[in-house]
């Protein structure tokens, strides 16, 4: 086993949808304050994913957060376009829950 770098620079990230041919996708910078920001809890649909993101939303409005509550279909597929369209114009910052 080797060791691997801990800086982000170095970091790879694997996408899971199963592309033939991967689209190259850069990370999005993290905020450094999320103050006044809305954030959106994604449900995947897996068992227990709703337990985890009700306590999330619970600690975030404790804060002040905004909090949206979304959830897919189904957990098999990604999330359709519509669902993923309708995050990124109402949310700053997106949690998604995986759980089983």
């Amino acid at each position: 086993m080797t060791d691997m770098p801990s800086s982000a620079a170095s970091r790879v990230v694997l996408d899971p949808t199963g592309e033939r041919s991967p689209v190259q996708r850069g990370l999005t910078p993290r905020p450094t304050d999320v103050a006044g920001r809305t954030v959106g809890l994604l449900d995947i649909h897996k068992p227990r994913g709703d337990v985890f993101l009700d306590h999330l939303e619970q600690l975030l409005v404790q804060r002040g957060l905004t909090v949206n509550r979304y959830r897919k279909p189904t957990f098999t597929k990604p999330a359709p376009a519509e669902l993923r369209g309708r995050i990124a114009q109402e949310c700053q910052l997106v949690i998604e829950a995986l759980a089983d």
